[in-house]
């Protein structure tokens, strides 16, 4: 079950169609598995159609755009799952392989990485899939921007909280952490980053000049 969830800002963006194609695809892997933001999105599309529709007459005040936060964020009931696919398919397709076949880059202690940048074209942001083995530590950090992470499989646990398979997290140069994998199986994330993470250990900040 999914408790770290997009914001209303964020759903509504992706309602819009106003994310990059990165940021699109973290949102919609976290959508295939939670019902709740599903729900919230169907919300924001019907929403948007009528307001299509009306636009000559409409004129979006700020009251409005509050009522329709307040709307999508009173927890409508979840929709039923319809199993189709497996959900992992997106992924699949994005990549060629099973995440736990990639040709994987080790970096630091028991953090391995890939990017896959260059597969979205003309995107300014930085795509990293990254895995920490199970029982792993990854080193104290912050960042340079926001990062956007969806966990893909197993978990990481910082002083935020445990996220699980499908949980959805925003960070900012003012949040410090350094996960842990908790389970028994390998914790894979896909991050986008709007800049690269800061090093803050006593000794690994020294690594930072060489981190693109």
């Amino acid at each position: 079950m999914t408790r770290h969830h997009p914001d209303s800002i964020q759903l509504m963006e992706y309602s819009a169609g106003n994310l990059s194609e990165p940021h699109a695809l973290c949102i919609r892997l976290h959508l295939n598995e939670c019902a709740l933001c599903r729900s919230r999105v169907d919300t924001l599309d019907s929403l948007g159609a009528v307001m299509m529709e009306q636009q000559p007459k409409v004129s979006v005040s700020e009251s409005m755009f509050d009522s329709i936060l307040a709307k999508i964020d009173s927890d409508p009931a979840p929709q039923p799952v319809i199993e189709t696919a497996p959900r992992i398919s997106i992924l699949q397709k994005l990549l060629g392989d099973d995440i736990n076949n990639l040709p994987w880059k080790r970096q630091l202690g028991d953090v391995s990485v890939l990017d896959i940048t260059e597969k979205f074209p003309g995107q300014k942001e930085q795509v990293v899939l990254q895995k920490l083995v199970s029982g792993g530590k990854a080193p104290a950090h912050t960042h340079r921007g926001t990062e956007t992470t969806i966990v893909l499989q197993g978990a990481f646990a910082d002083q935020k909280g445990v996220f699980n398979q499908w949980d959805f997290v925003v960070l900012t140069d003012q949040d410090e952490h350094k996960p842990v994998a908790v389970g028994c199986e390998d914790c894979i994330t896909l991050s986008v980053l709007s800049a690269p993470v800061k090093l803050t250990g006593t000794f690994t900040r020294m690594l930072n000049p060489f981190i693109r």
